[in-house]
């Protein structure tokens, strides 16, 4: 059975001039996680945030964080992250060669640990550590930036994520390109845990009515 479909809207999208209105904003809205991507500018192209966002994030607000760490050698920093604040610590299966290792330092710390995927990477890589996460965060475009368009292939990996956690408490994050539309496939797919970043951070629109309109368009 798919577990309870929640929000997480990714702050990487957010104003951060008003960043902590908006992640109380998106907790008076509704939202279930705070997902906060880090990038180091070598395992993506990109440079964000660490550990000082974390704690000051978690300073505003109450709900647990997703701390999806984009970044080479992530267990240099993963104390770093835990004492800032992180719920959850998503390592990439593709930077941690000793991943029981990584997976088994998340967890002394007190933080549940999560593995994430890049869209080519297969579903089947973790079956030897499914037993050491409940989550896996699968991303649904390459990672690095934030407005890029949903990668529809990614679409059987879930799937197959979902058999493979069988009756298992899980959670199947998904990551990029997220709206109503693709929202309605990837929890078809098996996916609980949608990320969202620019359709919920909008300066068209509030933060409470961008989570309202995107449940309204997934019918929950």
């Amino acid at each position: 059975m798919t577990p309870r479909l929640e929000i997480a809207p990714s702050i990487l999208a957010a104003d951060f001039t008003r960043l902590g209105e908006q992640v109380r904003d998106a907790e008076s809205g509704g939202a279930d996680r705070i997902h906060i991507d880090v990038m180091d500018g070598r395992f993506v192209p990109n440079i964000t945030m660490g550990p000082l966002v974390v704690a000051a994030v978690r300073r505003v607000t109450s709900l647990p964080l997703d701390v999806h760490l984009m970044i080479v050698e992530p267990d240099h920093l993963l104390a770093d992250f835990a004492q800032a604040g992180a719920s959850r610590l998503f390592v990439h299966w593709e930077t941690c060669p000793n991943l029981h290792r990584t997976l088994g330092a998340i967890q002394a710390l007190n933080c549940e640990p999560g593995i994430a995927l890049n869209p080519h990477t297969p579903a089947l890589l973790i079956s030897e550590v499914l037993h050491k996460i409940s989550a896996v965060c699968v991303m649904t475009v390459n990672p690095g930036f934030g407005g890029q368009a949903f990668l529809p292939e990614t679409l059987p990996k879930i799937a197959a994520l979902r058999q493979m956690f069988g009756d298992r408490p899980s959670d199947i994050v998904v990551d990029g390109g997220i709206n109503g539309e693709t929202g309605k496939q990837v929890i078809a797919a098996g996916a609980n845990v949608l990320v969202a970043g620019s359709i919920i951070f909008n300066e068209k629109h509030s933060v409470q009515n961008g989570l309202h309109n995107l449940r309204r368009a997934l019918g929950k």
